[in-house]
């Protein structure tokens, strides 16, 4: 995991230019060194181990506990809470099997649980349902004989979506809040990538800040100042203030 203050750097100066997508796919790199850069090995990972990655980053870069804010849709009211990092890490890794079987009268269906790629691809079709069964049903048989995952009917679709979301749960992070002024029940879905590139973001520019200071005031180059641990260019910041 990458945590190096230059390496997080330069992973948020790479997605200034990025789509929301685009940096998402820079945090999971991030968070997954181990596969040296494939991206395409980060995207067909299933969803939610993808999201497991992006909160043990969370947690490794801004610790554990996230502070959260939403509006109450029903009377306005301001919520605020917190969520730990780690917890939904450990929660998340724990998934089923990532290919699936569903029997159902007389059908049999093998798929796989989509990753990324797939549920970009689909997003892009006019028809998102048929295209993820095109790309993620593996096999699909009828009375023992082979069929088209087109041909697949509601019910059967309906099973698959049920075994996807057992075997994956965490590839729809969902919040049951109750409101504390009216305690009407909120449901919100928690986007940890645009979560933590919000916090990345605040980040990196406030280090440059203090690079910008420290540079000045003492000469050091960039490289010089980002070696400092965090404690230790606070400090430094503090000695310039006095001055």
């Amino acid at each position: 995991m990458i945590t190096r203050a230059a390496d997080v750097l330069a992973t948020w100066e790479s997605g200034l230019g990025q789509a929301p997508a685009g940096r998402a796919v820079l945090l999971h790199r991030a968070a997954r060194p181990d596969l040296g850069g494939d991206q395409q090995a980060l995207l067909s990972l299933p969803v939610g181990e993808r999201e497991a990655d992006l909160f043990a980053l969370r947690r490794a870069l801004f610790g554990e506990r996230m502070q959260v804010r939403l509006e109450c849709p029903a009377c306005g009211a301001d919520m605020e809470f917190e969520l730990a990092a780690g917890e939904f890490a450990r929660t998340l890794a724990d998934r089923g099997e990532p290919l699936v079987r569903v029997a159902e009268d007389g059908w049999e269906v093998e798929f796989r649980v989509p990753g990324v790629a797939d549920l970009t691809a689909a997003a892009r079709d006019p028809d998102p349902r048929r295209a993820l069964l095109a790309r993620c049903v593996v096999t699909a048989v009828r009375d023992g004989r082979p069929v088209s995952a087109d041909t697949l009917p509601v019910a059967v679709q309906r099973r698959i979506a049920e075994a996807a979301q057992a075997a994956d749960p965490g590839a729809d992070v969902t919040l049951n809040i109750a409101c504390p002024e009216c305690g009407e029940p909120t449901r919100a879905e928690l986007d940890i990538a645009s979560y933590l590139w919000t916090e990345l973001d605040a980040w990196a520019r406030d280090l440059l800040l203090d690079v910008h200071l420290l540079a000045t005031a003492y000469g050091w180059s960039e490289p010089e100042i980002l070696a400092l641990s965090p404690l230790r260019r606070r400090y430094y910041l503090e000695l310039c203030a006095d001055v």
